[in-house]
């Protein structure tokens, strides 16, 4: 800050939060211009912003206009919920969508979106990482099947997109539903996609590591997984428990 001329009577007026003036009163003329300045120039960020914000929701949330079709993976795990859903004699659509955003908008997208270093040799500094969360926690809300309640007290970035959500709401209804009409996906088909990846990407990963990391799950949980596997049909066929078991025995004997 730099220091008023008491003598000549100046006094200068900084772009600061009322909290930071310790000699500055409620209400006061300059407090208010200063809130004024950031809600102009907070809004007008917003409106620049705007359209990449909608592409991107639009094309996160689209079976059509992705420039890609959907992965096969997408439809075959959102069919594997609504098949648990019913096997379970869950009816209540907020329970199954709920499921569906958290395996995937709410556990990848949202990492990407505040994360763009992840994908992008790039360089995020403050301003960016604070920018970007705002889109992301106006993602999360769109993904919610709750009413936000908000008032004057509420945050800014809570606000900024207040009126958006609505629609981006109904894009991520649109969406879930989508897919649920698209034609289910065989476990052959699958099973092929999956193998087809794994040749593609055959030498980017350490599949040592990724198989020890599911081993270390599995042995965790050993008995509720070999459980559940000698109560499942397909399991049962393919002899998977016993499979598992003889797993097991061999790393229990190498350790």
């Amino acid at each position: 800050m730099i220091t008023p001329d008491l003598e000549s009577g100046v006094k200068m007026w900084h772009l600061v939060k009322n909290h930071e003036h310790g000699d500055q009163k409620e209400g006061d003329r300059g407090s208010k211009m200063v809130s004024e300045i950031y809600l102009t120039r907070l809004l007008a960020t917003k409106g620049t912003l705007q359209k990449f914000v909608d592409d991107l929701f639009e094309t996160i949330f689209s079976t059509a206009h992705r420039g890609s079709a959907l992965p096969l993976a997408i439809k075959y795990m959102f069919d594997f919920l609504d098949e648990q859903a019913d096997k379970h004699n869950i009816h209540d659509p907020h329970v199954r969508h709920t499921w569906k955003s958290n395996c995937l908008p709410l556990r990848f997208w949202v990492n990407m979106i505040k994360n763009p270093q992840f994908v992008f040799d790039i360089h995020k500094n403050s301003i960016t990482d604070a920018c970007l969360s705002v889109v992301a926690q106006t993602f999360m809300d769109s993904c919610s099947t709750s009413e936000h309640r908000l008032g004057k007290d509420s945050p800014s970035n809570k606000l900024l997109y207040a009126k958006d959500i609505p629609s981006y709401k109904n894009w991520v209804e649109r969406y879930y539903s989508d897919i649920a009409k698209m034609p289910a996906i065989s476990d052959q088909d699958m099973n092929a996609y999956l193998a087809e990846q794994s040749r593609m990407h055959m030498n980017e990963f350490n599949t040592m590591s990724a198989l020890s990391e599911i081993y270390s799950y599995v042995g965790k949980y050993s008995e509720e997984i070999l459980g559940a596997l000698d109560q499942d049909d397909q399991a049962g066929k393919q002899k998977l428990a016993y499979k598992l078991e003889q797993v097991i025995t061999l790393m229990s004997i190498d350790s």
